[in-house]
């Protein structure tokens, strides 16, 4: 195993992410070796010193490993193992449902990939919530039923937290000291983050225990909230399962059985059971092979030709507008939100402003502690920002109307929901008919997004020219950092 400094330094990453993933890395070296197994663990600046290193041990080793989702990251190992006179056999990675034999065979030659249909294919593949071939319930999909809004009375579950031990609260104070400042450009290293006391599952009995959690007290009404947002509730009734099984600490199979386990021995809601198998076994098996598929042209798509830098607010919270403001500090402090957090305020308002999706990646890349160029890429740039079409044909944006229906936080904000234009005027809802306008070229024909561009169309010409200029002061306020 190699703990690269290196790595550290490719982005500004939350400390939490690092944390989490040194951390992750040296207990289970510590439960390997407790298992009396022989462990080579290279703690250096560089894969190749580690390499090296391991090499002088140990010549003419063969190892293997199994392949990384990240695009080409498999031949890079393989080509560093080369150099230093080894042998690299890579292996499938069993850390998914869907195998790329799998996937390949149900996509066929498409370049235009819709997971609804992927998410019933592996239903019938596995059979999970299946009956006779049929869907349990007698559809396949509620999530019409998924998007209610909690009652102000509303107090969901603690959500579950690690006390550091010794392994972990070393690995923190590793990670402030090395990876503040030296980066080219700012925010310096981790500095941009405010972190609150680190909370993540390091080990595979803490990420256990956190799906215990889930399932006994988190499951039931997961369903009907889980596109709710709050500002008070930052976990809501969310597994908080992402970052561990993204380390592997968790498998998807172990996760979904345990699940639906549940639904046998109690009554669990359908759409909370449902809702939560789409986005395991369907969205995230789903984007990693369509990414998988995609790159390297999905890293850079622009399709709508987005130029706007990231707004420094992304950075460090300082914004007016409340439900922006609030999501990114949740970020700051524990590296997470929820995705519709992530789906409808981050990357709706980047998408609107016309920021180029590839810095918006970036800076999810760097922000999220279950965050990986696999994961994304293809929420990012394709589902996100509608950089591409590979992922889904229209682009998710919305108005302030949106956010108000699924938050609470319109309710206390400077600016005006209602509003449109003049100062104090929501910026969501300039920047929305500004894009519906300015994009009408690659947009308008599209069946899916032919009753706003009705709505659009109603608009007379003093109201556009106003729309424009409101958006035209606002990208100008986000660049000045004054929204």
């Amino acid at each position: 195993m190699i703990e690269a400094t290196e790595f550290g330094r490719r982005l500004p990453y939350h400390p939490h992410k690092l944390t989490l993933l040194f951390s992750a890395m040296r207990h289970f070296r510590d439960d390997l070796r407790e298992q009396g197994r022989n462990v080579d663990y290279q703690q250096v600046e560089t894969f190749e010193e580690g390499l090296d290193a391991h090499f002088d041990a140990f010549p003419n080793d063969e190892l293997v490993v199994m392949r990384p989702s990240s695009f080409r990251a498999g031949e890079q190992l393989g080509d560093l193992v080369a150099q230093y006179g080894g042998d690299l056999d890579v292996v499938d990675n069993d850390l998914f449902l869907c195998s790329r034999e799998l996937f390949d065979d149900w996509a066929g030659d498409e370049t235009s990939y819709r997971h609804e249909n992927f998410y019933r294919f592996m239903r019938r593949e596995t059979g999970y919530l299946m009956a006779d071939g049929e869907p349990v319930g007698g559809e396949w999909n509620y999530d019409d039923q998924n998007r209610e809004t909690p009652p102000p009375e509303y107090s969901p579950p603690e959500p579950p937290s690690f006390e550091p031990n010794e392994t972990t609260e070393s690995v923190r104070e590793w990670v402030e000291e090395t990876f503040t400042g030296g980066y080219d450009v700012p925010p310096l290293g981790g500095d941009w983050a405010d972190p609150e006391p680190f909370r993540w599952p390091v080990t595979r009995e803490q990420a256990r225990t956190v799906l215990d959690h889930f399932v006994s007290d988190r499951l039931d009404t997961f369903g009907p909230y889980q596109d709710a947002m709050r500002a008070e509730n930052w976990a809501m009734h969310h597994s908080l399962l992402s970052a561990a099984l993204n380390l592997g600490l968790l498998h998807p199979r172990n996760v979904l059985d345990r699940v639906t386990q549940a639904a046998h021995e109690r009554d669990v809601p359908l759409n909370s059971v449902e809702g939560f198998l789409r986005q395991v076994l369907g969205w995230r098996e789903f984007v990693r092979h369509v990414y998988r598929r995609e790159m390297p042209g999905l890293a850079t798509a622009n399709q709508l030709d987005q130029t706007e830098p990231l707004p420094e607010a992304f950075w460090t919270g300082e914004t007016d507008m409340a439900c922006l403001s609030d999501v990114v500090d949740g970020v700051r402090k524990r590296g997470y939100s929820h995705h519709i957090e992530r789906l409808m305020i981050l990357s709706n308002f980047a998408t609107l402003l016309g920021v180029e999706p590839q810095s918006l990646n970036r800076w999810f890349h760097a922000a999220y502690v279950d965050a990986y160029h696999w994961v994304t890429t293809p929420n990012v740039v394709g589902m996100g920002t509608f950089g591409s079409p590979v992922l889904s044909t229209k682009p998710y944006v919305s108005s302030a109307n949106y956010v108000d229906k699924m938050s609470d936080y319109c309710g206390d904000c400077p600016y005006y929901k209602t509003k449109t234009t003049g100062e104090r005027a929501c910026p969501f809802n300039a920047l929305y008919w500004d894009f519906l306008d300015r994009n009408a070229g690659t947009l308008q024909d599209n069946h899916r997004m032919g009753l706003v561009y009705s709505h659009l169309d109603d608009k007379s010409d003093d109201e556009l020219e106003a729309i424009r200029d409101r958006a035209a002061a606002l990208r100008d306020r986000a660049r000045q950092g004054t929204l």
